[in-house]
């Protein structure tokens, strides 16, 4: 095999499993345990350059799901501007999402890029999709949210 190929073939089986069911469409956002990204607070990933955990008391509704956050602060600047703050593709792998499917992911594998927040399945699949990052987010605004079914 070529190298591309070995590569491809290194992060391809890890995600096997991990999209949803071919009879049903995925939700908009992902959620993991009845919160959005993992229960991870999506403003902290911008005030703190941190993944931080969120609280129930600092929580809302939102695109169809539970968004926890780690302060009310924080809590605020998301209610003011939710698109601002919010992952890319719901929450969901930003490299799945390119290649055409969707995939949990990891919370301390994030990027921001011009501004937006984009999550990846892991740290290796992250440095995978950080090599064409534009070309990365070209591909996955092509098939999002096609990729819910």
């Amino acid at each position: 095999m070529k190298r591309r190929e070995l590569l491809f073939a290194s992060v391809a089986v890890p995600l096997v499993g991990t999209v949803g069911p071919a009879f049903g469409a995925e939700p908009e956002v992902f959620t993991q345990g009845g919160a959005a990204i993992n229960g991870y607070d999506p403003v902290a990933y911008f005030t703190q350059s941190a993944p931080v955990r969120g609280r129930e008391e600092h929580s809302l509704t939102w695109n169809g799901a539970t968004w926890l956050f780690a302060s009310a602060e924080n809590l605020r600047l998301f209610q003011v501007s939710p698109e601002s703050h919010a992952p890319q593709y719901g929450g969901y792998c930003s490299y799945a999402v390119s290649e055409g499917y969707t995939a949990k992911t990891d919370p301390d594998a994030w990027t921001i890029h011009s501004g937006r927040l984009y999550l990846n399945y892991s740290l290796r699949v992250r440095d995978i999709w950080s090599r064409d990052i534009p070309g990365r987010i070209r591909a996955a605004d092509a098939n999002w949210p096609g990729v819910l079914g």
